[in-house]
């Protein structure tokens, strides 16, 4: 099995997905316990002096002004895990929890949080046994960290609340640490604050989402040049000296993909034999500049997020020269403002989908082929009701774009009084991703049935490399009525597992 080894210097996306959906092994590394014991050492030499330190030696938040005398310490820190673990709400996926777990391992290991090394041995345990502590929807601000999340994470080292068991049952977390060999941990100054104080989850989540819109976005780009062949569209509008002289990165690449994919086809360019169209709509012609727009938003997300993967998130952190310093790392701005801008981009990507999917469909616009792609029209239905159906997920994602992060709800008396709402913007980024996917499941379903109406007339290589791999993958051709969702469920699969992307590969070798 791949193992994952962490360091002081933080880690990669790769070691990310590695670990939260490949089930990697983490293992520690000889510089990162050596810096764990380091960081220790300063914060048990602050703990013995009488002079309050935050964190170590006093309450939390808003309660920060009270010092804490060294016999209720480990209560103090045991109190905030079970205090803090108060999320509420339906259980959060697997592999999120299993990145928010590793993430805090990362920070944890880079020798400024001040704990122990077999604290961070125990997060690995976890980690390798399968181990998958409950965690909720809602309880995280955004600020001061994923703070409910991680709380309930770190209630599981103690051998407290419920976890996932490698077999996908549920129960005390006391027994699957039992079963496993791994001691509960009994927390000392500061390690259940440092526990907890992190943006982990929201991190977890945009690792994730990119890793995902990065075959999308590629997947947009080939469902994009089928619809331009099936309405036969012309291919001049992609030639690379047009978009050099707009030199947008993603635009540019998007329209490559677009090229390569309607090489040598025989459906594009008709429409000059059609007087009263001189243009594509803009959905057909304007596509590189809407997926490019996109793209370049996910180079710049990307640049966060391998910001944050080198960071050190905790209040207060121990820096090198001794010092124990209060600071406002943990406010999730940074991360939360990408996942929101991740969300429009995927809302206007899906909404440029659905309209070249709706004038496939339409009789008056998709220049000769049958009303709603139907066998016999008025008797069958044809692609009708999927339209419907990819229309409500746009309108859904249209929703989520509203930004999260423009929001802020004051929290801990005052104190904490402006919040990033980041983790809310994984959220609902997670399921904008998801619901993209199905937009672009649905515009593959109906190009490709365009393509094949298409009489006469050779598609591209690659496009042809599509319908037939889509065909094989149990998706139906044109026909007759039937049940559509199974149909829609395997086309979205075939996105959803990047078998549309390979599928293409074949023929145009890598595509951007």
């Amino acid at each position: 099995m791949h193992t994952v080894v962490v360091g002081t210097s933080g880690v990669t996306a790769s070691d990310v997905l590695a670990v939260a959906r490949g089930g990697a092994r983490v293992e520690l590394s000889d510089e990162a316990v050596a810096a764990l014991a380091a960081a220790r050492e300063i914060v048990d030499a602050l703990a013995a002096k009488p002079e309050p330190v935050y964190g170590v030696s006093t309450g939390f938040g808003a309660l920060a002004n009270r010092h804490i005398s060294q016999e209720l310490r480990t209560q103090l820190q045991r109190n905030i895990v079970r205090s803090h673990a108060a999320g509420m709400g339906p259980r959060v996926e697997r592999e999120v929890v299993r990145a928010l777990m590793f993430l805090r391992l990362k920070t944890v290991c880079s020798g400024h949080t001040g704990v122990r090394p077999e604290v961070a041995q125990t997060m690995a345990d976890l980690l390798n046994a399968g181990i998958t502590p409950v965690v909720h929807e809602y309880g995280s601000l955004g600020c001061s960290g994923d703070l409910a999340p991680l709380s309930h994470c770190a209630l599981a080292l103690m051998g407290e609340g419920d976890a996932e068991g490698p077999d996908g049952t549920v129960r005390p977390a006391a027994e699957l640490l039992a079963e496993h060999g791994i001691a509960p941990v009994e927390l000392r100054e500061k390690e259940g604050l440092a526990l907890l104080n992190g943006t982990d989850g929201m991190l977890g989540m945009l690792v994730m989402a990119l890793a995902d819109l990065d075959t999308l976005y590629t997947s947009a780009d080939i469902t994009a040049a089928l619809s331009l062949e099936a309405l036969l569209g012309t291919d001049k509008v992609l030639a690379p000296e047009l978009h050099a002289i707009r030199p947008h990165p993603g635009q540019g690449a998007s329209a490559a993909n677009m090229l390569a994919v309607l090489k040598d086809s025989q459906l594009t360019g008709h429409h000059q034999d059609d007087a009263p169209r001189v243009q594509d709509a803009y959905s057909v012609r304007c596509a590189p500049q809407v997926a490019g727009a996109g793209r370049d938003t996910l180079a710049h997300a990307r640049l966060v997020a391998e910001r944050e993967l080198a960071a050190a998130v905790d209040n207060p952190v121990v820096l090198p020269d001794g010092r124990v310093e209060s600071n406002g790392n943990f406010h999730g701005a940074p991360v939360a403002y990408v996942l929101d801008f991740l969300a429009i981009a995927a809302a206007d990507l899906a909404s440029i989908a659905e309209r070249r999917t709706d004038r496939l469909l339409d009789k008056n616009r998709s220049h000769g082929l049958p009303p709603f792609l139907a066998d016999d029209p008025g008797v069958d239905s044809g692609l009708m009701i999927a339209q419907y159906t990819q229309a409500a997920l746009v309108s859904e994602m249209k929703r989520l774009a509203v930004p999260a992060s423009a929001d802020s709800i004051p929290s801990s008396a005052m104190q904490e009084d402006h919040v990033s709402m980041g983790w809310s913007a994984a959220r609902k980024l997670r399921t904008a991703v998801d619901n993209l996917t199905r937009v672009l499941a649905i515009e593959l379903y109906a190009a490709t049935r365009a393509v094949e109406l298409r009489e006469g007339l050779t598609p591209a290589p690659a496009t042809r490399a599509v319908i037939d791999a889509v065909r094989e993958a149990g998706v139906e051709g044109p026909g007759p009525d039937r049940f559509l969702a199974p149909d829609l469920a395997a086309a979205d699969a075939f996105v959803r597992d990047g078998l549309l992307v390979a599928a293409a590969e074949k023929v145009t070798g890598p595509l951007r």
